[in-house]
């Protein structure tokens, strides 16, 4: 049998998993030329979250990292996780999008696309196999693994020969959770070894402290490729470290022919790097074998930590994880990866923390349950159903069939901002978020998060704290310093985040204030606007602190019990804001782009 080839993910998956995917390109660059020497199939790089990561947090450009990556790694080739018909959002792309993505990707320097669908709807992969293969670069299909009554063995054969039926030039088994066990993975991998003739790769994260094991037992069943992280972004609920696969398959006819030596040395490097970033670790980085029965991914696990977290409910994880496979079954038991994941765990975090289940339903449960996402794998509940898609017709194609081409009109939308393709397709994976990332870059004002300096021994310099929980006339409110303005003002202009909107803010001292003047009248102004607390059956409110999307009302309109008048964004998941009564609008108190919390009047509607 040939050697095992390894992906290493320590630039994607590793610190994704890890510090929520927070590392910063000028923390890779430096490494990549002992990286690039090692002799790696791939790397994994980009994709999955980075793109999101980059332009919502670290404020760099995803794309500049893609090339200046590139150029550094000259000699290895370069891998991403792309979502097939969502690429990198949350929603399906129109068929004009995906092609324009895959093309202006390959064209910046990727070589490798890992190819999945949350639902292994194999439709929704077929336009991003073909522009892959288009732009002669390797397509690999991916088989997203779960374990349910409706998933097995047979399953995962059947498609992946439809996945070398579709021109894919190698399989990955993408084990998101850290489900596999040893012996169900020999078992796995016999069946697609005895069943296609393509190289298969095993992905799978050591959450339940399998993934070694797994790996071997892959192998001596016909696994070629198998992926790992370097070891100090390893382990917890990333993956298998680099070193101790190369090690353990040293000397045997599987040997990897690696330099171990070479590998520990940017295993060092790394492990410098991971203190920079440790405000970020999640607390969920041992061996949890409750994957074995939540199935949450380990990306998911510090995702819903940092949600809980942002509502002052983390010690509420327990329920959280307990409620997360009741939904899973009333969805028809999705895998649990990235779109799916959030889908799930962001409206288990609502059932929980609501009180009562399914009392308020994303808009993304209401597109799945509607068939937006593609083919659930079992039935859903009809119940939920009925509730969530009322008496919309259920999406019975491909959902992309039902897309217009849209990158025209985003070119329009984004036009004076965007200069470039590249941008474009920024805007079109997260406008919001890549609008106001546009207008800072032509403003010069980008900052990226603040980060806590550790001191030589790794713990954090005793600095002044930049995140508070703030209560003012009874109101809870998140904030965040982000950054500092101009040295030439330090100390006067801050950046800062108010339950996750950007804000900018001047201070000025007392004596630079005018009685009576702009600075007074606006904070006045600002009091006397505070929104009233609901106390009429009339009054709409929402239960999760969030962000205004869309105001769908405006005052003096007539509505229905039950219509749309609002649309909220909290944990990057939408909702519907219901109109509790039927009546007249008589006022709206807030607009887009606003924050909100729970206890506030938003609208208020009498009968």
């Amino acid at each position: 049998m040939p050697k095992v080839h390894i992906t290493d993910l320590t630039l994607r998956d590793g610190h994704q998993s890890l510090i929520a995917t927070r590392m910063r390109t000028e923390d890779m660059l430096p490494i990549c030329p002992k990286l690039d020497a090692i002799g790696f199939w791939s790397l994994e790089c980009w994709g999955g979250a980075t793109f999101d990561a980059c332009v919502r947090f670290l404020r760099e450009d995803p794309w500049v990292r893609l090339r200046k990556l590139r150029e550094a790694l000259p000699n290895t080739r370069l891998q991403m996780l792309l979502r097939g018909q969502n690429l990198l959002g949350y929603r399906h792309y129109s068929d004009d999008v995906v092609r324009a993505f895959v093309a202006r990707a390959a064209d910046n320097g990727m070589d490798v696309f890992r190819i999945f669908d949350a639902l292994n709807d194999v439709r929704n992969l077929q336009t991003a196999i073909e522009a892959v293969n288009k732009a002669g670069k390797h397509a690999q299909g991916a088989i997203s693994y779960t374990t349910s009554p409706v998933h097995g063995i047979d399953a995962f054969v059947n498609q992946a020969k439809e996945l070398a039926r579709m021109g894919c030039a190698s399989v990955v088994v993408k084990d998101m959770a850290g489900l596999l066990t040893p012996y169900h993975s020999a078992e796995l991998f016999k069946a697609l070894r005895d069943a296609i003739d393509l190289p298969l790769q095993l992905h799978t994260h050591a959450t339940a402290g399998l993934a070694e094991m797994c790996h071997l037992k892959a192998i001596e069943n016909g696994c070629e490729h198998i992926d790992t992280a370097v070891s100090a972004f390893a382990g917890g609920t990333s993956h298998a470290p680099t070193e101790s696969m190369v090690a353990a398959l040293h000397g045997t006819e599987h040997d990897s022919g690696l330099d171990l030596e070479a590998i520990q040395q940017v295993g060092v490097y790394f492990h410098q790097v991971r203190k920079k970033y440790h405000q970020y670790e999640s607390t969920f980085t041992g061996v949890d074998t409750r994957v074995q029965v939540n199935q949450v991914p380990g990306g998911m696990i510090s995702n819903l930590a940092n949600q809980l977290k942002e509502q002052n409910a983390l010690d509420r994880m327990a329920e959280v994880l307990a409620e997360i496979p009741s939904v899973r079954k009333d969805l028809g038991y999705p895998p649990l990866v990235t779109p799916t994941s959030q889908i799930v765990g962001t409206q288990a975090v609502l059932n929980v923390l609501t009180g009562k289940r399914y009392q308020s339903i994303t808009n993304e449960v209401k597109r799945y349950l509607q068939g937006g996402y593609g083919k659930a794998p079992a039935t859903v509940n009809p119940t939920l159903q009925q509730e969530a898609v009322g008496k919309e017709d259920l999406i019975e194609c491909r959902p992309a069939d039902q897309l217009k081409p849209e990158l025209d009109r985003l070119r329009g939308e984004i036009n004076g901002l965007a200069e470039s393709e590249e941008d474009v397709l920024t805007y079109a994976m997260f406008p919001e978020v890549a609008k106001l990332y546009l207008e800072q870059r032509r403003s010069g004002t980008l900052q990226p998060e603040v980060l806590e300096t550790p001191s030589e021994g790794g713990d954090a310099v005793k600095t002044a704290p930049t995140e508070f929980n703030v209560v003012l006339h009874g109101e809870n409110y998140h904030i965040k310093v982000t950054g500092a303005g101009p040295k030439e003002q330090a100390g006067r202009h801050f950046y800062f985040s108010v339950d996750g909107i950007p804000e900018e803010m001047i201070v000025e001292t007392l004596d630079e204030i005018v009685l009576g003047g702009g600075t007074q009248g606006a904070v006045k102004e600002a009091i006397a606007g505070k929104r009233p607390k609901p106390s009429k059956e009339g009054h709409v409110g929402t239960t999760m602190p969030g962000n205004i999307v869309d105001v769908l009302v405006k005052e003096g309109d007539q509505v229905e019990a039950g219509q749309a008048v609002l649309i909220t964004e909290a944990m990057k998941m939408e909702t519907e804001i219901q109109a509790p009564i039927a009546g007249a609008v008589i006022q709206v108190l807030v607009a887009k782009g606003d924050s909100v919390n729970p206890n506030e009047v938003l609208i208020e509607i009498e009968p």
